[in-house]
């Protein structure tokens, strides 16, 4: 890791003639608690020990220069607050940039050159881990407070307004406020935040890459975030007050369940049953029983397939391998879903029995190797030494 931040500030000063400073930010891991966060729920990530670097410098002209390990265009910009989105590498950069000008931060330009350890399209979170690096970075060179909780609005706002994808505040939070060797149990609405110590010395936390994203996932992202506003609206009438469907009690839904169309009931469904898992797969976490956190994820990846139908053939078939796996406690989907990836909670002992018969196995269902990451927890943004 220190030879990598090494090697990317040589880069950077071969590329400028200048010293950088260096910025990180990681990607994330969900194990459990999915498309909850945009309806004020409850979220279980943890950040990985995967992280997206920028080394930066500033630029006393106003404009933003990008490079990146992994394109070959670069991208210049000038700092404005009415900047657009663009059809760039670099989209997301301009998006946290103009948010931070529109929250009246000033800025000065800056030259950035971005290498990241987050597979992109995994379902990781790799652009929020550039979005929180960015700002850090763009702030930090600046002199401008950094707050959290702040970047991390920041950096959704970004998401939403640059990239399109009305998402909820997980991703950006969880790269902003990670702690290492622990996951984080997130109040959407509030904000805060309990750290939960993940106990990895027994046990693995394994993410299999399906290698698959399937082109219709932000648009479908979408419309499941509109199903859940259009639940909201209809259950008002009974139940006159509530704001999110994390107001809905379940027995309450219960009752008023027959009155929504059938899709719409499922979407809600989902919502709430997840949020009780969440908080459940909490309190399993806290006492050690791991059987008990795996039977909630897997119940979350039904929910998910059936009830909010965003998973695919591919993310089903990873988690069926590899729940015939022996030391497995649980597997699901992590992420938005149609592609990406899949975690798994496993026995220490189990994992190279694991790889090996996913490898395998989905390999000859459908001619695709996946990728595997076996992670610990990491911690959040951070300006490297």
């Amino acid at each position: 890791m220190a030879q990598a931040k090494a090697s990317l500030r040589e880069r950077f000063e071969e590329w400028t003639g200048r010293p950088a400073r260096v910025f990180s930010a990681p990607g994330r891991v969900n194990l459990i608690g999915e498309h909850t966060d945009y309806n004020d729920g409850f979220v279980l990530p943890m950040a990985l020990d995967r992280r997206t670097y920028v080394a930066a410098a500033a630029r006393a002209d106003g404009v933003i220069r990008c490079r990146s390990t992994g394109y070959a265009e670069e991208v210049r910009f000038a700092l404005s607050p009415d900047s657009e989105p663009a059809r760039d590498w670099a989209n997301v950069i301009r998006g946290v940039a103009t948010c931070l000008l529109r929250e009246e931060y000033r800025l000065t330009g800056a030259d950035l050159l971005i290498e990241s350890e987050v597979p992109i399209g995994a379902g990781l979170s790799s652009s929020a881990a550039l979005e929180v690096a960015t700002g850090l970075a763009l702030l930090r060179l600046a002199d401008e407070p950094v707050d959290p909780v702040d970047l991390a609005l920041v950096s959704q706002r970004a998401e939403q307004q640059f990239a399109g994808t009305n998402c909820g505040i997980m991703d950006q939070y969880i790269a902003a406020l990670g702690v290492e060797g622990h996951a984080l149990l997130i109040d959407c609405r509030s904000l805060e935040y309990r750290a939960v110590p993940l106990d990895l010395s027994e046990t693995r936390v394994v993410i299999c890459n399906s290698m698959v994203q399937h082109e219709l996932a932000s648009g479908e992202y979408n419309q499941r975030r509109a199903e859940c506003e259009e639940g909201v609206r209809r259950l008002s009438s009974y139940l006159p007050g509530i704001l999110a469907l994390r107001d809905v009690e379940i027995e309450a839904f219960d009752l008023y369940s027959g009155s929504l169309p059938p899709v719409i009931a499922r979407r809600c469904n989902h919502v709430l049953t997840e949020n009780a898992r969440t908080l459940a797969a909490v309190a399993a976490l806290e006492a050690g029983e791991l059987e008990r956190v795996g039977q909630l994820m897997i119940a979350s990846h039904e929910s998910l397939r059936e009830e909010y139908e965003v998973s695919c053939p591919e993310l089903d078939l990873l988690v069926e391998i590899a729940l015939s796996c022996p030391g497995v406690y649980g597997a699901r989907m992590t992420g938005g879903g149609f592609g990406g990836s899949t975690v798994q909670l496993v026995r220490a002992e189990a994992v190279e029995q694991l790889r090996a018969t996913l490898t395998d196995r989905y390999r000859s269902e459908t001619g695709l190797t996946p990728e595997f990451i076996v992670c610990q927890a990491g911690a959040g943004m951070r300006s490297e030494r």
